[in-house]
Protein backbone atom coordinates (compact mmCIF):
# COMPACT_ATOMS: atom_id res chain seq x y z
CA UNK A 1 0.00 0.00 0.00
CA UNK A 2 0.89 3.35 -0.82
CA UNK A 3 2.41 5.65 2.32
CA UNK A 4 0.54 8.76 0.98
CA UNK A 5 -2.84 6.37 1.10
CA UNK A 6 -1.91 5.11 4.53
CA UNK A 7 -1.34 9.02 5.88
CA UNK A 8 -4.65 9.52 5.20
CA UNK A 9 -6.85 6.15 6.42
CA UNK A 10 -4.45 6.76 9.22
CA UNK A 11 -6.08 10.16 9.47
CA UNK A 12 -2.31 12.04 9.72
CA UNK A 13 -3.71 14.29 7.55
CA UNK A 14 -6.70 15.75 6.56
CA UNK A 15 -6.45 15.32 2.88
CA UNK A 16 -4.18 12.57 0.51
CA UNK A 17 -2.79 15.90 -0.87
CA UNK A 18 -1.58 16.81 2.24
CA UNK A 19 0.08 13.27 3.05
CA UNK A 20 1.64 13.56 -0.10
CA UNK A 21 3.19 16.89 -0.06
CA UNK A 22 4.34 16.19 3.51
CA UNK A 23 6.30 12.84 2.34
CA UNK A 24 7.77 15.12 -0.45
CA UNK A 25 9.06 17.46 1.90
CA UNK A 26 10.76 14.55 4.01
CA UNK A 27 8.69 15.10 6.74
CA UNK A 28 7.79 11.39 7.08
CA UNK A 29 10.52 8.93 7.20
CA UNK A 30 10.41 5.05 7.08
CA UNK A 31 13.09 2.99 9.25
CA UNK A 32 15.20 6.35 9.22
CA UNK A 33 14.58 6.87 5.36
CA UNK A 34 12.80 9.60 3.94
CA UNK A 35 9.71 8.08 2.20
CA UNK A 36 8.69 9.44 -1.19
CA UNK A 37 4.61 9.02 -1.62
CA UNK A 38 4.41 6.12 -3.42
CA UNK A 39 6.75 3.74 -1.01
CA UNK A 40 5.27 0.53 -0.05
CA UNK A 41 3.94 0.50 3.30
CA UNK A 42 4.00 -2.86 5.17
CA UNK A 43 2.79 -3.51 8.59
CA UNK A 44 5.59 -3.86 11.17
CA UNK A 45 7.27 -0.53 9.64
CA UNK A 46 8.61 2.39 11.93
CA UNK A 47 7.39 5.71 10.96
CA UNK A 48 8.31 9.11 12.12
CA UNK A 49 5.42 11.67 11.15
CA UNK A 50 5.73 15.14 11.68
CA UNK A 51 3.04 17.32 11.25
CA UNK A 52 1.68 20.95 13.19
CA UNK A 53 0.31 19.08 15.89
CA UNK A 54 4.03 17.05 16.51
CA UNK A 55 6.24 14.11 15.52
CA UNK A 56 4.56 10.87 15.61
CA UNK A 57 6.85 7.69 15.95
CA UNK A 58 4.50 4.49 15.44
CA UNK A 59 4.23 1.28 14.06
CA UNK A 60 2.41 0.13 11.38
CA UNK A 61 -0.25 -2.48 12.57
CA UNK A 62 -2.69 -2.56 9.48
CA UNK A 63 -3.75 -1.30 6.01
CA UNK A 64 -6.50 0.20 4.92
CA UNK A 65 -7.83 1.58 1.42
CA UNK A 66 -10.63 3.52 2.83
CA UNK A 67 -10.82 6.34 5.26
CA UNK A 68 -13.06 5.42 8.03
CA UNK A 69 -14.24 6.62 11.51
CA UNK A 70 -11.23 7.76 13.93
CA UNK A 71 -11.75 4.93 15.93
CA UNK A 72 -10.96 2.38 13.34
CA UNK A 73 -8.03 4.74 11.68
CA UNK A 74 -6.59 4.41 15.63
CA UNK A 75 -6.50 1.10 15.01
CA UNK A 76 -4.11 0.95 12.00
CA UNK A 77 -0.90 2.61 14.08
CA UNK A 78 0.56 1.66 17.46
CA UNK A 79 2.40 4.99 19.02
CA UNK A 80 5.95 3.74 20.40
CA UNK A 81 7.03 4.61 23.96
CA UNK A 82 9.66 7.34 22.42
CA UNK A 83 7.17 8.72 20.07
CA UNK A 84 4.78 9.30 23.02
CA UNK A 85 7.37 10.91 25.12
CA UNK A 86 8.27 12.89 22.14
CA UNK A 87 5.16 14.38 21.71
CA UNK A 88 4.38 15.21 25.48
CA UNK A 89 7.92 17.55 25.65
CA UNK A 90 6.42 19.06 22.60
CA UNK A 91 3.03 19.94 24.06
CA UNK A 92 4.74 21.02 27.09
CA UNK A 93 7.25 23.41 24.94
CA UNK A 94 4.17 24.72 23.97
CA UNK A 95 2.15 25.24 26.78
CA UNK A 96 5.22 27.15 28.51
CA UNK A 97 6.25 29.21 25.40
CA UNK A 98 2.33 29.97 25.52
CA UNK A 99 2.58 31.44 29.33
CA UNK A 100 5.50 33.25 28.38
CA UNK A 101 4.15 35.01 25.61
CA UNK A 102 7.04 33.88 23.14
CA UNK A 103 4.54 32.51 20.65
CA UNK A 104 4.90 35.24 17.65
CA UNK A 105 1.61 35.92 15.72
CA UNK A 106 3.12 38.95 13.02
CA UNK A 107 6.10 40.51 11.84
CA UNK A 108 8.45 38.92 9.95
CA UNK A 109 9.77 35.71 11.74
CA UNK A 110 13.51 35.99 13.18
CA UNK A 111 16.43 34.44 13.23
CA UNK A 112 15.45 31.70 15.54
CA UNK A 113 12.39 31.32 14.07
CA UNK A 114 13.68 30.34 10.62
CA UNK A 115 15.72 27.85 12.37
CA UNK A 116 13.66 26.07 14.45
CA UNK A 117 11.17 26.24 11.01
CA UNK A 118 14.03 24.66 9.30
CA UNK A 119 14.70 22.22 12.04
CA UNK A 120 11.17 21.35 11.92
CA UNK A 121 11.04 20.76 7.95
CA UNK A 122 14.32 18.34 8.45
CA UNK A 123 16.52 20.30 6.81
CA UNK A 124 19.06 21.63 9.63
Amino acid sequence: MRIDKWLWAARFFKTRALASRACELGRVQISGQAAKPAREVRIGDLLLVRTAAGDFEVEVAGLSMMRGPAAVAQGLYRETEAGAELRRQWAERRQLEAEMGIVRTEGRPSKKDRRETDQWRGRG
